[in-house]
């Protein structure tokens, strides 16, 4: 099913170690790979001597230890956080002790679900509420850099990108990955923003994306693209499960992700359960009962 995205796994890199990527753009790993994250997540350094940190990562000492003694004889000015799932923000809470700089995001975690009236579960870094918050079209000025927030709901309702205008480069956070699609999960994932989250990149001219986990992408509208169609199929596939008599989301996950590891089963179905509820927010589908990931569809 994703042979039609050009995944790139191939990622060099090392432990600790703060790699050059571009002359204004530096990258440190954190040392937590998994199947959701990659080889783990990768916090970007903006800048040369007053410098902005994107994304300080999972809360772990050594990363942010780590990240601190790379930038000895530099000043961290800013802190840019993408969003508020727990291996992105939760280090802002131990890099702030060391540094005087304010944190910068969407908001706290459900912010944009917030703005709609819609309450969401807890699953992010509930801790987390940026000092200064942005909004899309807002520009962010450093000591030879700026940043332009780019509003992507979708993976999470509070998703920035952050356009690095000096160099028309993206850092894309997990709306737009080289490695993998972004899971959407409902209620804070949203399907139908995803998509427009997309649509939206195609109407820029950002020239490399660099996202949190994996390598750069370096020809993104291609990429973009071939995401929007992979939902599309994924939606073609959802009808065809529903026309074969596999009307629930449990029996269309093995139908729809063959070959896929089971433990990563109860993701796919979250992330099927997002392309239901784009499709019934079309009218494409119907339900029986609540509207639940346990619930039976039917074709319009």
């Amino acid at each position: 099913m994703t042979d039609d995205i050009a995944f790139n796994r191939e990622h060099k890199f090392e432990y600790g170690v703060l790699e050059d990527l571009t002359p204004s753009l530096r990258r440190l790993t954190a040392p937590n790979p998994s199947p959701f994250t990659f080889h783990g997540t990768g916090t970007y350094v903006l800048g040369r001597g007053n410098v902005a940190v994107v994304d300080p990562g999972p809360a772990i000492a050594t990363h942010v230890d780590a990240l601190l003694e790379a930038l000895q004889g530099e000043t961290i000015t800013h802190i840019l956080v993408t969003h508020t799932h727990v291996d992105h923000s939760p280090a802002c809470a131990l890099l702030q002790p060391h540094v005087d700089a304010k944190t910068y995001g969407y908001g706290p975690h459900g912010q944009g679900k917030f703005e709609q009236g819609v309450q969401i579960e807890e699953g992010g870094d509930m801790d987390f509420t940026p000092d200064v918050t942005v909004r899309h079209g807002d520009v962010i000025t450093g000591d030879g850099w700026s940043v332009e927030c780019v509003y992507t709901p979708g993976h999470t309702s509070n998703h920035i990108c952050y356009a690095h205008r000096e160099e028309k480069a993206l850092l894309s956070g997990d709306h737009v990955m080289g490695w993998s699609t972004s899971i959407v999960s409902p209620p804070d994932g949203d399907m139908g923003d995803y998509m427009r989250s997309l649509e939206l990149l195609l109407e820029r001219d950002d020239e490399i994306y660099w996202p949190t986990h994996g390598a750069p992408i370096t020809n993104p509208k291609p990429f973009v693209r071939a995401f929007l169609v992979h939902r599309r199929l994924r939606e073609q596939q959802v009808t065809r499960c529903i026309e074969d008599g596999v009307d629930t989301i449990e029996k269309m996950v093995p139908v729809m992700y063959v070959g896929l590891d089971e433990r990563l089963y109860p993701a796919a179905a979250r992330s099927v359960f997002a392309t239901v509820l784009y499709m019934v927010e079309r009218g494409d589908l119907r339900h029986d009962a609540e509207l639940t990931v346990d619930a039976a569809f039917a074709l319009n």
